[in-house]
C-alpha cells in the first residue's frame, strides 16, 4: 500500500522488516557517548548567579561567595572559572560545564568590560575549528563551546543601563542568550509584572537576538511553545540550595522577616519555567543551535578570511597579442638550479592553523 503526499510516494512494507528500530540504536550509542552541555553566567556581583546554577541541577556545581550575614562584604570573582561536572539521571549522562564570569559591571571602570566574555567565546570556538582541520582528527572532539549564556539582570525595575545594552547585544549575536531577573522576590508581583514589561519592550526596541530563535524546520507545537516561552522572558527567578518548611511540607525557598518564597511555586517565581525550559524541552536545541548557526557562522567567516590570506588578488599582467610578443625582443630566462628550488618553501592551500 502507497499513498502519495506533495509528490513523495510513502509504502508500507508488506512484512515488518524492523528498521524502526534505528532509534533504539541511536539512543543506545548516545547514552553511551553521553551529553556536554557548557553554561555561562553573567552579571553583577551578588546577583545569586551561582546559587542559581546549584539550584537548577540540584547538585553542588559551583562554590557560591554570597554572603551569610548582611553585613559581610560580597566576595567577586575575579577571573573566568570553569567547573566540570558529570551528573548521571536514569542511565542519561550529563557532562556540564560551568563557567562563572567576573563580577559584570563591578569595576570603576566598565568600559568594554564584556570583551573578555566575547573573546571566551570565540576562543572555543576556535579551538574547536582548528581541532577540526588537523589531519588526523579526533573521532569524539571535545565541546569546550557555550550552549547557553545566563545574563543576570538587577531587580532595579527600571530600563536597562547602557552596559547591559551594549552587553546583551555583543553577546547574542555569538550565543544562545538568555536573560533572568534576579532574585525577583525583591518586587512584588506587580512590580515585577511591570518590570516584565519594561524590559521586554528595550528587548524590541534594540532588536535583541533573544533564545529561542524562529526558524521555519518547527513544527506547529514547537513553535507555539517558543512562543509561550518568549512571552515569560527575561524569567522572574530566585534560587535557593536550602529546604524550609512551609505549612508543614518542605520545600526549596527562602525565609526572610517578611515572609517565605517556595521557588518551585509558579505563582511566587518563574524558577520552575526556566528549570524545564533549560533542561526538559530546549537542553539538545540549545546544543545544536550553537553547532549549527553560531559555530557555522563563524567557522565559515575563518575559513574565508583563511581562503582570502593564502590567495591574495593580485593586479594580473596586460595581455600581449601574438604579434607584439613576436615583435619584441624575449631575455632569456635563467633555469633555476637545484640548490634554488630546494631553497624555496612549499606553498600550501591553507596558513597554519594557528592564525585562526
Amino acid at each position: 500500500m502507497s499513498t502519495t503526499v506533495d509528490g513523495i510516494q510513502f509504502s508500507q512494507p508488506s512484512k515488518y522488516v524492523g528498521f524502526d528500530t534505528i532509534t533504539t540504536q541511536i539512543e543506545n550509542r548516545l547514552l553511551k557517548k553521553g551529553f556536554q552541555f557548557n553554561v555561562m553566567v553573567v552579571g553583577r556581583s551578588g546577583l545569586g548567579k551561582s546559587t542559581l546554577v546549584n539550584t537548577l541541577f540540584s547538585s553542588k556545581l559551583t562554590e557560591s561567595n554570597g554572603r551569610k550575614l548582611p553585613t559581610e562584604p560580597i566576595e567577586k570573582t575575579t577571573s573566568i572559572q570553569v567547573s566540570s561536572h558529570t551528573l548521571i539521571e536514569n542511565n542519561v549522562r550529563l557532562n556540564i560545564n560551568v563557567i562563572d564570569t567576573p563580577g559584570f559591571g563591578d569595576q570603576i571602570n566598565n568600559e568594554k568590560c564584556w570583551e573578555p566574555l566575547v573573546k571566551y567565546i570565540k576562543e572555543q570556538h576556535s579551538q574547536y575549528l582548528r581541532k577540526e582541520l588537523t589531519a588526523q582528527r579526533e573521532r569524539n572532539i571535545p565541546d569546550s563551546r557555550v550552549h547557553c549564556v545566563l545574563y543576570f539582570i538587577a531587580p532595579t525595575g527600571k530600563k536597562l543601563k547602557q552596559l547591559d545594552i551594549v552587553a546583551l547585544k555583543k553577546l547574542s549575536e555569538i550565543a544562545n542568550v538568555v536573560p533572568v531577573i534576579a532574585k525577583s522576590d525583591s518586587l512584588t508581583l506587580e512590580e515585577r509584572a511591570e518590570f516584565k514589561k519594561v524590559l521586554q519592550n528595550e528587548f524590541i526596541n534594540y532588536n535583541f537576538n533573544i533564545y529561542p530563535y524562529d526558524s521555519e524546520d518547527l513544527y506547529d507545537e514547537e513553535r507555539q511553545l517558543n512562543e509561550d516561552i518568549k512571552s515569560l522572558i527575561p524569567f522572574a527567578i530566585a534560587g535557593s540550595e536550602q529546604e524550609i518548611e512551609i505549612n508543614g511540607e518542605r520545600v526549596r525557598g527562602r525565609k526572610s522577616r517578611w515572609g517565605a518564597i517556595n521557588i518551585e511555586d509558579v505563582s511566587q517565581c518563574e524558577f520552575v519555567f526556566l528549570r524545564d525550559f533549560l533542561t526538559r524541552t530546549h537542553l539538545q536545541d540549545l546544543i545544536e543551535t550553537t553547532a549549527l548557526t553560531h559555530y557555522e557562522t563563524f567557522r565559515s567567516k575563518q575559513l574565508i578570511a583563511l581562503k582570502e590570506n593564502a590567495n591574495p588578488n593580485r593586479q594580473s599582467a596586460p595581455i600581449q597579442t601574438q604579434s607584439q610578443t613576436q615583435s619584441q625582443p624575449q631575455p632569456p630566462t635563467a633555469q633555476p638550479s637545484q640548490q634554488d628550488l630546494k631553497s624555496q618553501p612549499s606553498q600550501g592551500v591553507f596558513p597554519p592553523t594557528s592564525l585562526l
